[in-house]
């Protein structure tokens, strides 16, 4: 390809869900709706955690760690979509959509990382409950949260160096509401393969971390629950795991459907739809999906709303 039809890319515009201008006050309304939700059913779920002592356990403490990362996730990525469009300019410097783009990795992978963490918590308390308080002590807890952090880390600045490796053509306007792989990389008038490359060997990673953990926890949990002899046990070991399962089945079937194809042919119109599940969604539900399977949580939140209802000065 020629050199004139390359350029020295300083922006980008992110066109969204929709050009059509009678369109733009519903998404704004509706995305601007989905993060004030979002925002503060997490906050609230952290609120909680930190106020109530007796939800100071390792299940809560990684609840609020996954609350935290689901709220900076849709902050990295919806506060500039929103702006977009009440200023109705659809452009991203190239250093900011290479920020929303390590952002936006970093939290994913931590997300994925802290749901097999949380699995094997579930593991643990469900197959060895008289160890559970050894194993599972306030160090390891702090560990794992640490190592998902260290592994997510440098993983999204890789993805972010080599994106800024690659050379873009004149047209530089994404299809997405935000900065992501795989429309950049069908930006790109380079050669992807070595991107593509560390992108599925990193998606082969996250799969033998995170995917094989879930799996094998869930598979012991699963014949531990069998051998309880009541009925009434297998109910209660089942009610502690329904949340982590929804949140783990919600968050991976979005995901996979946005990331499972090669990113140099993933349809531009199924990946925004699919993005808008992933980004937006997702986080949203998460908190109602701990808050309504939960009686811990529900009374706490309860309790935090009474006692800010009794001291409120209004």
């Amino acid at each position: 390809m020629g050199w004139e039809n390359l350029t020295s890319i300083c922006e980008f515009f992110l066109l969204g869900l929709s050009e059509q201008p009678e369109q733009q006050e519903v998404l704004f309304g509706l995305f601007l709706s989905m993060y004030m939700v979002t925002v503060a059913g997490n906050l609230l779920i952290i609120l909680a955690i930190i106020t109530d002592t007796q939800l100071h356990t390792p299940m809560y403490f990684f609840l609020a760690n996954l609350s935290l990362t689901d709220t900076v996730l849709v902050s990295s990525v919806v506060p500039k979509m929103l702006a977009n469009i009440w200023i109705q300019n659809q452009v991203i410097s190239y250093a900011g959509c290479l920020s929303q783009l390590y952002f936006f990795i970093l939290f994913g992978l931590l997300e994925a990382l802290l749901l097999a963490v949380m699995a094997y918590d579930h593991y643990v308390a469900i197959c060895h409950p008289l160890h559970y308080t050894m194993v599972m002590s306030h160090g390891l807890c702090v560990l794992l949260v640490s190592v998902s952090w260290i592994m997510g880390a440098p993983l999204s600045l890789l993805h972010t160096l080599l994106m800024n490796s690659l050379s873009f053509c004149a047209e530089h306007k994404i299809p997405y509401f935000f900065c992501d792989i795989n429309p950049l990389l069908r930006l790109s008038c380079t050669d992807p393969f070595i991107n593509e490359l560390v992108i599925f060997s990193i998606r082969g990673l996250r799969v033998m971390v995170c995917v094989l953990t879930l799996i094998i926890s869930y598979a012991y949990v699963f014949s531990t629950i069998w051998k309880i002899p009541s009925t009434q046990g297998k109910q209660k070991a089942l009610s502690t795991c329904s949340s982590h399962l929804s949140v783990v089945s919600l968050y991976f079937g979005t995901s996979s459907s946005v990331y499972f194809n090669a990113p140099s042919t993933h349809s531009s119109l199924n990946g925004a739809v699919a993005s808008v599940m992933y980004v937006a969604v997702t986080p949203m539900l998460n908190p109602f999906i701990y808050s309504l399977r939960n009686r811990d949580i529900k009374s706490s939140l309860r309790k935090l709303i009474w006692v800010r209802k009794n001291y409120s000065p209004w």
